[in-house]
């Protein structure tokens, strides 16, 4: 018995030594699969039809529409294509302030980007706290035109509001620190009430056609 119980344990530890040596396997080809510089790094097309990256700050509400109570606990999406992003949600505040960065891939300067604001609900559907949309494609121009050595606070271009854009004021394309920026307040659809602050920065992307 003694002996039988012997060449059963031995059989079973041979058994468990091939199992681990088949996962240290399965691991080490794993590891270097995923360490491949050419299977990390983004599609070569993709980074040929990338202009580069849109930042948009998402600065602050200004008289939201009430959707609780008293108040509400808004947060903003904003799409893009295929893209969206969204912020982080304030709790009970309709003149909220994010200052969030939110950032877009851009291909083509021609689409436009939409912003909704949603009142987060914990046992409900959030609700809509109205919408709206801009163009990015002045914003480009004014960046191609590849201005240097301006005094701080030097404005290159002002858009006035109109039917035709979503302003809620003139929104001025400013140089700042030895770069564009562009501000707008947009004025929000299908609500009551309110205002959307944002900015618009450029990050130029290594890699990709650039603008």
């Amino acid at each position: 018995m003694g002996e039988t119980n012997s060449r059963s344990n031995s059989h079973k530890h041979w058994r468990f030594g091939t199992n681990s040596q088949q996962s240290i396997q399965l691991r080490s080809r794993s590891s270097s699969r995923s360490s491949s510089p050419e299977e990390s790094s983004p599609p070569k097309s993709l980074m040929e039809n990338l202009m580069g990256l849109l930042r948009v700050r998402i600065k602050r509400g200004i008289n939201l529409a009430v959707r609780d109570v008293r108040s509400s606990d808004p947060y903003v999406v904003i799409k893009m294509g295929k893209q969206k992003l969204k912020t982080r949600v304030i709790k009970r505040d309709v003149n909220p302030e994010w200052n969030e960065d939110l950032t877009l891939s851009i291909v083509d300067p021609n689409t436009s980007v939409s912003l909704t604001i949603y009142d987060h609900d914990t046992f409900s559907k959030d609700d809509k706290m109205g919408d709206a949309e801009f163009e990015i494609s002045t914003f480009i121009e004014a960046l191609k035109m590849n201005v240097t050595g301006l005094s701080n606070g030097t404005v290159l271009k002002r858009i006035q509001p109109s039917r035709d854009n979503y302003l809620a004021d003139e929104s001025r394309i400013t140089y700042i620190n030895g770069k564009l920026v562009q501000d707008m307040i947009l004025r929000l659809r299908n609500v009551e009430c309110g205002e959307l602050e944002i900015q618009l920065n450029w990050i130029d992307l290594p890699g990709s056609k650039g603008l």
